[in-house]
Protein backbone atom coordinates (compact mmCIF):
# COMPACT_ATOMS: atom_id res chain seq x y z
CA UNK A 1 0.00 0.00 0.00
CA UNK A 2 1.19 3.51 -0.98
CA UNK A 3 2.40 5.81 2.27
CA UNK A 4 -0.34 8.19 1.22
CA UNK A 5 -2.97 6.12 0.95
CA UNK A 6 -2.12 4.46 4.96
CA UNK A 7 -2.06 8.26 5.98
CA UNK A 8 -5.35 8.63 4.87
CA UNK A 9 -6.90 5.52 6.30
CA UNK A 10 -5.08 6.26 9.23
CA UNK A 11 -6.51 10.09 9.73
CA UNK A 12 -10.08 8.96 8.70
CA UNK A 13 -10.00 6.04 11.66
CA UNK A 14 -8.20 8.56 14.64
CA UNK A 15 -10.66 11.60 14.14
CA UNK A 16 -13.11 9.18 14.69
CA UNK A 17 -11.31 6.98 17.01
CA UNK A 18 -10.62 9.89 19.13
CA UNK A 19 -13.49 11.49 19.44
CA UNK A 20 -15.22 8.47 20.02
CA UNK A 21 -13.05 8.13 23.31
CA UNK A 22 -13.48 11.96 24.60
CA UNK A 23 -17.28 11.17 24.17
CA UNK A 24 -16.71 7.93 26.54
CA UNK A 25 -15.33 9.76 29.08
CA UNK A 26 -19.19 10.97 29.44
CA UNK A 27 -20.88 7.84 29.98
CA UNK A 28 -22.65 8.08 33.33
CA UNK A 29 -21.24 12.37 34.02
CA UNK A 30 -24.27 13.10 31.14
CA UNK A 31 -26.02 16.27 31.80
CA UNK A 32 -29.61 14.15 32.26
CA UNK A 33 -29.91 10.20 31.44
CA UNK A 34 -31.33 10.28 28.03
CA UNK A 35 -28.45 12.56 26.43
CA UNK A 36 -25.94 10.43 29.00
CA UNK A 37 -27.09 7.47 26.99
CA UNK A 38 -27.24 8.91 23.54
CA UNK A 39 -23.64 10.51 23.78
CA UNK A 40 -22.31 7.01 24.76
CA UNK A 41 -24.05 5.79 21.47
CA UNK A 42 -22.71 8.01 19.32
CA UNK A 43 -19.14 7.20 20.76
CA UNK A 44 -19.97 3.48 20.13
CA UNK A 45 -20.25 4.62 16.52
CA UNK A 46 -17.80 6.35 16.11
CA UNK A 47 -15.44 3.20 17.55
CA UNK A 48 -16.93 1.08 15.51
CA UNK A 49 -16.10 3.41 12.29
CA UNK A 50 -12.60 3.71 13.55
CA UNK A 51 -12.53 -0.23 13.80
CA UNK A 52 -13.61 -0.55 10.12
CA UNK A 53 -10.57 1.17 9.47
CA UNK A 54 -8.26 -0.64 11.60
CA UNK A 55 -9.27 -3.32 10.22
CA UNK A 56 -8.52 -2.68 6.62
CA UNK A 57 -4.87 -1.57 7.11
CA UNK A 58 -4.43 -4.67 9.55
CA UNK A 59 -5.92 -7.20 6.91
CA UNK A 60 -3.52 -4.99 4.08
CA UNK A 61 -0.48 -4.97 6.35
CA UNK A 62 -0.75 -8.64 7.88
CA UNK A 63 -0.97 -6.81 11.63
CA UNK A 64 -4.12 -6.28 14.21
CA UNK A 65 -6.10 -3.58 14.50
CA UNK A 66 -5.42 -2.97 18.02
CA UNK A 67 -1.59 -1.63 17.21
CA UNK A 68 -2.77 1.45 15.40
CA UNK A 69 -4.76 3.07 18.06
CA UNK A 70 -2.81 1.32 21.28
CA UNK A 71 0.95 1.16 19.95
CA UNK A 72 1.65 4.25 18.41
CA UNK A 73 2.97 7.43 19.50
CA UNK A 74 1.15 10.55 20.32
CA UNK A 75 3.22 12.59 16.96
CA UNK A 76 1.98 9.32 14.68
CA UNK A 77 -1.61 10.39 14.90
CA UNK A 78 -3.40 12.18 12.54
CA UNK A 79 -6.52 13.44 13.68
CA UNK A 80 -7.49 16.94 13.64
CA UNK A 81 -7.12 19.17 16.66
CA UNK A 82 -11.07 19.76 17.18
CA UNK A 83 -11.63 16.33 18.11
CA UNK A 84 -9.20 16.14 20.62
CA UNK A 85 -10.53 19.34 22.96
CA UNK A 86 -11.70 18.46 26.27
CA UNK A 87 -15.17 17.93 26.96
CA UNK A 88 -16.28 21.09 29.10
CA UNK A 89 -19.71 21.77 29.62
CA UNK A 90 -22.75 20.66 28.00
CA UNK A 91 -22.81 23.34 25.20
CA UNK A 92 -18.72 22.46 24.57
CA UNK A 93 -19.51 18.87 23.50
CA UNK A 94 -22.36 19.76 21.62
CA UNK A 95 -20.62 22.63 19.58
CA UNK A 96 -17.16 20.67 19.41
CA UNK A 97 -19.85 17.46 18.03
CA UNK A 98 -21.53 19.86 15.60
CA UNK A 99 -18.58 21.13 13.93
CA UNK A 100 -17.42 17.55 13.60
CA UNK A 101 -20.86 16.14 12.28
CA UNK A 102 -20.97 19.12 9.57
CA UNK A 103 -17.67 17.40 7.90
CA UNK A 104 -18.19 13.80 9.10
CA UNK A 105 -21.45 13.60 6.95
CA UNK A 106 -20.42 15.44 4.26
CA UNK A 107 -16.73 13.27 4.15
CA UNK A 108 -18.62 10.31 3.69
CA UNK A 109 -21.35 11.30 1.57
CA UNK A 110 -18.14 11.97 -1.01
CA UNK A 111 -16.50 8.43 -0.35
CA UNK A 112 -19.45 6.66 -1.11
CA UNK A 113 -18.22 7.16 -4.05
CA UNK A 114 -14.29 6.23 -3.71
CA UNK A 115 -12.77 4.44 -6.14
CA UNK A 116 -11.54 2.13 -3.40
CA UNK A 117 -14.69 0.13 -2.86
CA UNK A 118 -13.69 -0.92 0.85
CA UNK A 119 -13.52 2.76 1.88
CA UNK A 120 -16.68 3.19 -0.13
CA UNK A 121 -18.38 0.44 1.40
CA UNK A 122 -17.60 1.48 5.27
CA UNK A 123 -18.83 4.68 4.20
CA UNK A 124 -22.19 3.63 2.87
CA UNK A 125 -22.50 1.92 6.47
CA UNK A 126 -21.51 4.80 8.68
CA UNK A 127 -23.15 7.83 6.92
CA UNK A 128 -26.52 6.42 8.52
CA UNK A 129 -25.04 6.72 11.52
CA UNK A 130 -23.21 10.00 10.75
CA UNK A 131 -26.55 11.64 9.52
CA UNK A 132 -28.21 11.48 12.77
CA UNK A 133 -25.38 12.43 14.91
CA UNK A 134 -25.24 15.57 12.49
CA UNK A 135 -29.50 16.00 13.20
CA UNK A 136 -28.49 15.37 16.96
CA UNK A 137 -26.13 17.80 17.28
CA UNK A 138 -27.99 20.33 15.16
CA UNK A 139 -30.76 20.41 16.86
CA UNK A 140 -28.84 20.89 20.14
CA UNK A 141 -27.27 23.73 18.81
CA UNK A 142 -30.83 25.48 17.96
CA UNK A 143 -32.49 24.06 21.29
CA UNK A 144 -29.62 25.97 23.42
CA UNK A 145 -28.21 28.76 21.07
CA UNK A 146 -32.73 30.10 20.97
CA UNK A 147 -33.20 29.58 24.55
CA UNK A 148 -32.63 31.02 27.39
CA UNK A 149 -30.53 34.16 28.00
CA UNK A 150 -27.70 31.87 29.54
CA UNK A 151 -27.86 28.61 26.83
CA UNK A 152 -27.53 31.26 24.47
CA UNK A 153 -24.55 33.28 26.19
CA UNK A 154 -22.70 30.14 26.70
CA UNK A 155 -23.40 28.11 23.64
CA UNK A 156 -22.06 31.96 21.72
CA UNK A 157 -19.11 31.33 24.44
CA UNK A 158 -18.53 27.71 23.20
CA UNK A 159 -18.86 28.81 19.70
CA UNK A 160 -16.15 31.53 19.51
CA UNK A 161 -14.03 28.66 21.71
CA UNK A 162 -14.42 26.33 19.32
CA UNK A 163 -14.01 28.35 16.13
CA UNK A 164 -10.09 28.16 15.27
CA UNK A 165 -10.51 24.50 15.28
CA UNK A 166 -13.04 24.26 12.60
CA UNK A 167 -11.24 25.21 9.04
CA UNK A 168 -8.65 22.80 10.06
CA UNK A 169 -10.39 19.70 8.62
CA UNK A 170 -11.15 21.56 4.94
CA UNK A 171 -7.30 22.26 4.59
CA UNK A 172 -5.91 19.16 2.77
CA UNK A 173 -2.80 17.87 3.93
CA UNK A 174 -0.39 15.78 1.06
CA UNK A 175 -1.83 12.54 1.90
CA UNK A 176 -5.64 13.91 0.63
CA UNK A 177 -4.50 15.84 -2.21
CA UNK A 178 -2.83 12.54 -3.71
CA UNK A 179 -5.79 10.21 -2.21
CA UNK A 180 -7.76 13.07 -4.48
CA UNK A 181 -5.99 12.90 -7.31
CA UNK A 182 -6.38 9.03 -7.60
CA UNK A 183 -10.43 9.18 -6.79
CA UNK A 184 -9.62 7.71 -3.21
CA UNK A 185 -11.03 10.70 -1.04
CA UNK A 186 -13.89 13.03 -2.30
CA UNK A 187 -12.44 16.88 -2.85
CA UNK A 188 -12.10 18.69 0.32
CA UNK A 189 -13.53 21.64 -1.11
CA UNK A 190 -16.91 20.46 -2.39
CA UNK A 191 -17.35 18.89 1.10
CA UNK A 192 -16.47 22.53 2.59
CA UNK A 193 -19.45 24.13 0.59
CA UNK A 194 -21.92 21.68 1.63
CA UNK A 195 -20.51 21.70 5.29
CA UNK A 196 -20.18 25.59 6.20
CA UNK A 197 -23.48 25.62 4.30
CA UNK A 198 -24.81 23.61 6.97
CA UNK A 199 -23.07 25.34 9.66
CA UNK A 200 -24.02 28.30 9.05
CA UNK A 201 -27.61 27.91 8.29
CA UNK A 202 -27.72 26.28 11.79
CA UNK A 203 -25.29 29.19 13.66
CA UNK A 204 -28.17 31.33 12.04
CA UNK A 205 -31.53 29.38 13.27
CA UNK A 206 -29.68 29.27 16.71
CA UNK A 207 -29.82 32.70 16.55
CA UNK A 208 -25.56 32.73 17.56
CA UNK A 209 -23.36 35.40 15.64
CA UNK A 210 -20.18 33.87 13.61
CA UNK A 211 -16.92 36.39 13.90
CA UNK A 212 -14.27 36.72 11.40
CA UNK A 213 -11.82 34.68 12.49
CA UNK A 214 -8.41 35.02 9.88
CA UNK A 215 -6.24 32.64 12.53
CA UNK A 216 -7.33 29.31 13.11
CA UNK A 217 -5.61 26.25 14.45
CA UNK A 218 -3.54 23.44 12.27
CA UNK A 219 -1.12 20.87 12.57
CA UNK A 220 -2.88 17.87 13.48
CA UNK A 221 -2.71 16.10 10.04
CA UNK A 222 0.95 16.04 10.43
CA UNK A 223 1.51 14.89 14.20
CA UNK A 224 1.52 18.27 15.76
CA UNK A 225 -1.45 17.78 18.41
CA UNK A 226 -2.25 19.68 21.78
CA UNK A 227 -1.15 18.82 25.25
CA UNK A 228 -4.83 17.26 25.30
CA UNK A 229 -3.70 14.41 22.92
CA UNK A 230 -1.28 12.69 25.18
CA UNK A 231 -3.68 12.38 28.21
CA UNK A 232 -6.45 10.73 26.33
CA UNK A 233 -3.77 8.27 25.02
CA UNK A 234 -2.52 7.31 28.55
CA UNK A 235 -5.90 6.11 29.36
CA UNK A 236 -6.32 4.16 26.23
CA UNK A 237 -3.33 2.63 25.67
CA UNK A 238 -2.40 2.35 29.62
CA UNK A 239 -3.15 -1.54 29.41
CA UNK A 240 -1.17 -2.21 26.23
CA UNK A 241 2.00 -0.19 28.28
CA UNK A 242 1.34 -2.15 31.30
CA UNK A 243 0.68 -5.78 29.92
CA UNK A 244 2.12 -5.33 26.13
CA UNK A 245 0.38 -8.02 24.01
CA UNK A 246 -1.68 -9.31 26.32
CA UNK A 247 -5.00 -10.41 25.18
CA UNK A 248 -8.10 -11.83 27.66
Amino acid sequence: MEDFKKDYILYLADNVMILGQRLGELCGHGPVLEQDIAMTNISLDLIGEARNYYQYLAEIEGGHEDDYPMKRDVRSFKNVILVERPNGHWGDTIMRQFMFDCFHYYLLEGLTTSADQRLSSIAKKSIKEASYHLSFSSEWVIRLGDGTDESHQKMQESLNDAMPYFEEMFLPAAFELECQSTGIAPDLSVIRKSAYHKFEETIHTATLSLTENKAFQKGGKSGLHSEHLGYILAELQFMQRAYPNATW
